[in-house]
């Protein structure tokens, strides 16, 4: 009479077994893969040019022009979104400031596009497309502000006549290269919209009052492109959601509580980095959706973060964190885990 008494608490003992195991192998995976390693960090003009303020104001003007740029914008005062080009430029978008930051390492140079009489008022988000074009999501203008590779403004994406836009709140922006198509999170919205470069509407992704089926969002902030797939963090229902490239919903990866500025970016593994202004740290996710690993604590030192917020991986698999609250940007190189050697 014992026999289902005996066999439950064997079954007990096994499942125990089981998550302890797992336990054991998660923490054995999480050993192998190497924090990515500080590079530099960098606030100001001063970073890339050491050259006193009258040359770096000329410098403005003979690379983008002066009825554009804001000379007196060289410092970060809240980065928030960030990415580089295929020239090495470091761009990073800080609402706090209104401005778009150019760090030209290679040239020694810098300038910002940003300030009271131009196109920028809360530059969030930003991405460049293969020929340099830079796009930049700003929620106060209410669309997605294009220059040229030089830093001359193009066209806005989203602005119809007079002062409405069919977006409401444009944030995370991604381009996927073979088709040129530009992917924006309309958060506000709930929606990501798949738009040409001339500013065609292609596609709607979820419903205009969001929600939390598949395919469905509340607050999308954040979307990265990998081969195929978009990644798109829904933010509001605490979870990637993994599309196709037309929006069918393919899986999701379920995640603690997100913050609204929560950053995210694909190394060339797939692995799935998302930043988490509330605790300071980065959390980096296999693409079936496992915690890897986490790093990151708050303070100021290099490798500490105060709210990090946008993130960006280059071909050379360097990571770029906009640390708000400390008005800096962090480089990283990213290490290779032992099953991907």
């Amino acid at each position: 009479m014992f026999a289902p008494q005996h066999s439950c608490l064997k079954r007990a003992a096994v499942a125990l077994f089981c998550l302890l195991t797992a336990s054991l192998a998660l923490r054995a995976q999480e050993a192998k893969a190497p924090a990515p390693k500080f590079l530099r960090q960098f606030s100001s003009a001063d970073d890339v040019t050491h050259e006193a303020h009258p040359v770096l104001n000329k410098t403005l003007d003979i690379v983008a022009g002066p009825g554009e740029t804001h000379p007196s914008i060289d410092r970060l005062a809240g980065p928030y979104g960030v990415t580089t080009d295929r020239t090495g430029r470091v761009l990073v978008a800080d609402p706090e400031a209104g401005a778009l930051h150019i760090f030209d390492f290679a040239q020694a140079k810098y300038f910002a596009l940003g300030g009271r009489s131009s196109h920028l008022k809360s530059p969030t988000n930003v991405v460049v497309d293969h020929d340099g074009n830079i796009y930049v999501s700003d929620p106060v203008v209410v669309a997605v502000v294009v220059y040229d590779a030089r830093g001359k403004f193009l066209h806005y994406l989203g602005k119809l006549a007079g002062a409405e836009s069919y977006f409401q709140s444009p944030a995370g922006i991604a381009i996927h290269e073979p088709t040129g198509h530009i992917y924006v999170c309309d958060s506000r919205r709930h929606m990501v919209l798949t738009l040409d470069k001339k500013g065609h509407i292609l596609n709607h992704i979820g419903k205009r009052w969001g929600g939390k089926g598949p395919g469905e969002f509340r607050y999308p902030s954040q979307i990265a492109i990998a081969g195929d797939e978009l990644v798109v963090l829904d933010r509001a229902n605490s979870r990637l959601q993994i599309l196709d490239l037309g929006g069918h919903f393919r899986r999701e990866i379920k995640l603690p509580d997100v913050s609204a500025d929560a950053g995210l970016a694909l190394d060339a593994s797939k692995n799935i980095y998302v930043s988490d202004p509330q605790f300071s740290a980065i959390n980096v996710f296999a693409y079936d959706g496992h915690l890897l690993y986490k790093f990151g604590r708050n303070g100021s030192k290099p490798g500490e973060f105060d709210e990090p917020a946008g993130l960006w991986i280059d071909a050379g698999q360097t990571l770029y964190v906009a640390d708000t609250k400390n008005k800096r940007v962090q480089e990283f190189q990213i290490g290779t885990r032992e099953s991907e050697r």
